[in-house]
């Protein structure tokens, strides 16, 4: 029985899971946003929110916490992001720098699709494109 046992497996064995989270954190904290599962992205959040209160430390050993979990090349580059950029914009809050928007399923597999992206951050790509498109539309008619 699962009593107490925290965290999902997602049918992965312990370092493809560690490696998966390592590379989606990377990723979001790069692009400030990512479409994934909900399952992925709920795990996620708990990762990446760790993370960030490592780097609102500000201090040497929160760096290596971070490059702890973020394996690979781009460890110091996304400790560097991280501490600079992105802990300062969260000074004043305590938890809860993320958010989890629940999209459509996904087309080939009909799994549930989520967009986790930080708060206050995440650029708004949305609103630009939909109004270049109706500018387009409009500007294309016959007369």
């Amino acid at each position: 029985m699962r009593h107490q046992k925290k965290g999902r497996k997602l049918n992965r064995t312990a370092s493809h899971r560690k490696a998966l989270f390592s590379n989606l954190a990377a990723s979001l904290v790069i692009h400030k946003k990512i479409r994934t599962t909900d399952a992925k992205g709920k795990e996620l959040r708990t990762y990446i929110e760790r993370l960030v209160t490592y780097a609102k430390r500000g201090d040497v050993h929160g760096r290596r916490l971070i490059q702890k979990r973020i394996t690979g090349k781009r460890g110091k580059e996304i400790a560097n992001i991280l501490i600079h950029d992105i802990a300062p914009a969260y000074a004043d809050r305590h938890g809860g720098y993320t958010r989890l928007i629940k999209l459509n399923n996904r087309k080939n597999d009909n799994a549930p699709v989520s967009l986790i992206e930080f708060i206050d951050l995440a650029p708004d790509v949305t609103e630009s494109k939909d109004s270049e498109v109706v500018e387009e539309k409009k500007g294309d008619t016959k007369e």
